[in-house]
């Protein structure tokens, strides 16, 4: 039987138990890397979530292995979360406040800050303040610090106004009397939870409180009434109710310091005169000026009338001699007016009226 079986049939058989041991080699190392692989993975995974699941089990904050693992594919720290719902729960805060795990993954999904939030709502429950979680998380992803807004609330701050950062230290006003006074006041607010959504901010605050300061000392007969009752500012500030629409509850108003600056008055006054001194002189140059011109005009109208009556007088000789040719007149009549023009030159002389040729008549020419 042995000398029937072919030459290449023997060697296959012959070959046959080495290829197998290769093949189970090969398994056994596949499945050794496999396995290694996977303790790798469970070492990581250790090493990366049971710490905050066993803390999450210990404090009871019921944050499953499933979601912790869920997290890190939705690109949420685990870390906060979970220590965000330990605080929530140490404190007394469960699952029917809102604040459960998805929640919480919700908010850090849409950029808030979920450790903030958590805080507040620990602080508004210590401080019996009603405040929910949709409400803390609406008042974070608004852009308000929402445990700094509780925190106000506990404990009420003070703003200055006008705000130093702004550059102005006081605030400016003028009373009926001319005289200036400069006030700094103090303004103590409470945050109002409920309008924090929507608000007005501080600024809008000492903007109010600024304009009634104003107004007060500007209403005022005397600056003295203003510094003898610095309270009257206060008073009326407070009765304008300049809390409305903001974030804010005004709870006092106090007047920190007051000075007495220029006299505003005075110095308005002395402009004004200045300036209708300045108008004045103007108008006297404008009619000096006028005057000038008219003057002016005055002389060349005298000129003019002059060489009117010089014209006029060299036209009386060709008239005496006309009455001379036509007989109007004889010579005799002719002397006598030589004789009445040489009197008049002298008495003017004798007078003072500047001499013979200032005195001589139209009748001294010849015929």
């Amino acid at each position: 039987m042995a000398a029937l079986i072919p030459l290449d049939t023997a060697a296959i058989l012959a070959q046959a138990p080495a290829n197998d041991a290769s093949t189970w080699t090969v398994v056994v190392i596949f499945l050794i890397v496999a396995i290694g692989f996977i303790a790798l993975f469970l070492f990581v995974f250790l090493i990366k979530y049971f710490n905050l699941y066993v803390q999450s089990v210990m404090t009871g904050a019921s944050v499953r292995l499933t979601d912790l693992i869920g997290m890190t594919f939705r690109r949420v720290n685990p870390n906060i979360i979970v220590r965000s719902k330990i605080m929530a729960v140490q404190a007394g805060l469960t699952d029917k406040e809102g604040i459960t795990t998805r929640a919480l993954e919700a908010h850090y999904l849409a950029g808030g800050n979920v450790p903030n939030v958590v805080r507040a709502l620990i602080a508004a429950n210590r401080a019996d303040i009603p405040l929910s979680y949709k409400r803390a998380a609406a008042i974070d992803l608004a852009g308000r610090n929402v445990l700094e807004a509780i925190q106000t609330s506990v404990n009420p701050k003070v703003i200055d106004c006008p705000d130093p950062a702004k550059g102005r230290q006081t605030v400016d006003a003028v009373a009926k009397d001319g005289i200036q006074l400069k006030a700094k006041a103090r303004v103590t607010v409470r945050t109002n939870i409920d309008r924090l959504v929507g608000g007005a901010t501080e600024e809008t605050i000492i903007a109010r409180v600024g304009e009634g300061i104003v107004t007060t000392i500007g209403s005022a007969d005397s600056h003295k009434n203003v510094l003898e009752n610095p309270d009257l500012i206060s008073k009326r500030v407070l009765e304008k109710g300049l809390d409305a629409g903001t974030a804010f509850e005004i709870l006092s108003i106090d007047i920190a310091d007051i000075d007495v600056g220029d006299n505003i008055g005075a110095n308005l006054q002395a402009s004004q005169a200045e300036a209708d001194m300045r108008v004045a002189r103007a108008k006297a140059e404008e009619r000096r000026a006028f005057a000038v011109a008219q003057e002016q005009e005055m002389v060349a109208l005298v000129q003019q009338n002059r060489a009117k009556l010089v014209e006029a007088e060299s036209q009386i000789p060709m008239a005496i001699a006309d009455a001379l040719r036509s007989g109007k007149i004889g010579i005799m009549d002719f002397y006598n007016l030589r004789n009445l023009q040489a009197d008049t030159e002298m008495r003017a002389a004798i007078a003072g009226g500047g001499g013979p040729s200032q005195a001589r008549t139209p009748a001294s020419g010849q015929p």
